[in-house]
């Protein structure tokens, strides 16, 4: 039997408010209030409880645990994910997804866990003013996350990463096994439907259980509306309830707090500030969010691939990512999705006759995306979070010419990749491709398909930027140990602090400089 870890510590006293069933006003105080509990908030509370500060953490979305992830796709996105795994950018070209439940992204993701690459880390040292961050400074975080989230290569391939190490072989393509956050792991598949098994090691089940254990208060189904600050410091935050569809049901809570962590993630960060009209004299909340943009292309093969078993993630090339140099023509990184039904019936291209056929071959077909490397030119510049007339976050993403180019390189790897592990036909997800069966007909077709937002399917689960860390005030909104530059008492800490993307999937990144920077945090606020 699967021992249910949060039904466990609600029974044993762990203090857990839900907003459903809130009722009335309330005031609360702590020392510290997180706002979120992802993988920045996640690490952080789990340092500052154990350093004996009283910690309370908010989040939007509800407390789940191992029982209730059933392994379907009409249940999960609903419940588990921002706008029910629909989240868009402003012009409708760019699917996010995004968690929104306890754990946040970390409960539904992938478990891919990659360090920060050198080049980025470089970079931010060169155009960025870090002086502090380095992969020297950052390695002992970076081993205590591993250590702590059992962070490992997987060396049993599925298909569908099978075809992706194949093709690289073929093509003489540099390729590496994944590392990823997982323990006595099932190999379900399932693992952007929540953990069944309890096998990842996210959120939900490491951090935010040893912090309730240490003390602390779990706020969920509570959306931070604002920010409360007096003469330069922050005082607390004002909450909104909401019920169990997600919605406002009209009773809030005020905390007051001596010290606020935003780990809102990349486009809720920046919200919360937007909406608290924190001061921000060079206009830098919400500028250069970066997405990994990512383009897709799929493949038929003659022998069944059944994409939706085994590990999602466990090969993948870095071949395309820094072949000229970070500042250079926009790099990829090649990986593999997990194909299920809803999510494959959602992003492929094409409808009607074509579309039930594609949906009809499913066990067949081998996917591929190229996740494009936003961020380290000045002809990519990343999108914008605004504010709806509600005062929900929208990311204005504009997709610039130079990550187009990216885009149709990518699109013609992908192809060639494919037909070289032995696919019969590919096809690039973009409203004007067609079924090809060679890779020269996929090159000539591709090299005329027009680059264009909503023809070309792009996605992105990568979402970094919007409060940027830097040396410069001018360019940046926090610095190197996440103190927000014009507030008192208000730190940030998760990929919203990137200054670019990183050219690899974000979690341990953030792991690691969530560890670092919540340590130095709970060593001030103790002194």
């Amino acid at each position: 039997m699967i021992k249910d870890i949060i039904a466990e510590g609600l029974a044993s006293g762990w203090q857990h408010i839900d907003g459903a069933n809130q009722q009335g006003e309330q005031e609360l105080d702590c020392d510290v209030l997180i706002i979120g509990s992802g993988a920045g908030g996640g690490i952080s509370a789990q340092v500052l409880s154990q350093a004996g500060l009283k910690v309370m953490v908010v989040d939007e979305g509800p407390l789940k645990s191992s029982q209730d992830f059933k392994m379907q796709e009409r249940s999960a996105y609903p419940d588990l994910y921002q706008e029910s795994a629909a989240r868009k950018t402003k012009d409708k070209a760019i699917s996010i997804f995004q968690g929104r439940c306890v754990g946040g992204s970390t409960t539904v993701n992938w478990t891919t866990s990659l360090r920060t690459p050198e080049p980025t880390l470089q970079h931010w040292q060169q155009r960025w003013g870090f002086k502090q961050l380095n992969s020297q400074s950052l390695a002992p975080y970076f081993v205590k996350a591993e250590q702590m989230l059992g962070i490992s290569p997987w060396l049993q391939t599925n298909q569908n990463n099978a075809l992706l190490a194949k093709g690289c072989e073929v093509l003489a393509w540099s390729y590496q096994a994944i590392p990823r956050n997982v323990k006595q792991c099932w190999d379900l598949g399932y693992c952007g439907m929540g953990c069944p098994t309890n096998a990842k090691q996210s959120m939900l089940v490491t951090t935010i259980p040893a912090a309730l254990n240490a003390g602390a208060t779990l706020l969920s189904r509570f959306r931070v509306q604002t920010l409360h600050f007096d003469k330069g410091a922050i005082t607390g935050a004002q909450l909104q309830a909401l019920d169990a569809s997600q919605r406002l049901h009209g009773e809030s809570i005020k905390i007051k707090a001596r010290q606020v962590v935003l780990s809102a993630g990349a486009i809720g960060s920046p919200a919360v500030l937007l909406r608290s009209k924190v001061p921000d004299p060079y206009q830098l909340v919400g500028k250069r969010t970066f997405l990994h943009p990512s383009v897709m292309s799929g493949a038929v093969f003659e022998q069944a691939v059944n994409s939706h078993q085994g590990a999602p993630q466990s090969v993948y090339s870095d071949h395309f990512v820094w072949r000229e140099g970070s500042e250079g023509e926009c790099g990829y990184k090649l990986e593999v999705p997990p194909v299920h039904p809803i999510l494959l019936a959602t992003k492929i291209s094409g409808f009607g006759q074509f579309h039930s056929d594609m949906m009809q071959q499913i066990n067949h077909l081998q996917v591929t995306i190229a996740l494009l490397r936003d961020g380290f030119n000045e002809q990519s510049i990343g999108g914008q979070v605004q504010l709806r007339d509600d005062g929900s976050p929208v990311l204005d993403y504009p997709i610039s010419d130079f990550v187009w180019r990216g885009a149709r390189r990518a699109l013609l790897s992908m192809a060639e990749l494919q037909f070289a592990a032995g696919a019969k036909q590919v096809f690039p997800l973009h409203e004007q491709s067609k079924l090809v069966s060679s890779w020269p007909q996929a090159k000539t077709m591709i090299e005329q398909l027009p680059m264009q937002a909503l023809a070309t399917r792009l996605a992105s689960a990568h979402v970094m930027g919007g409060c940027a860390m830097g040396g410069d005030e001018q360019t940046s909104l926090v610095d190197e140990e996440g103190n927000y530059r014009w507030l008192d008492g208000l730190s940030v800490i998760d990929g919203s602090v990137f200054p670019t993307s990183l050219g690899a999937n974000p979690q341990l990144s953030i792991y690691a400089m969530a560890l670092r920077n919540a340590e130095l945090l709970a060593k001030r606020l103790q002194a």
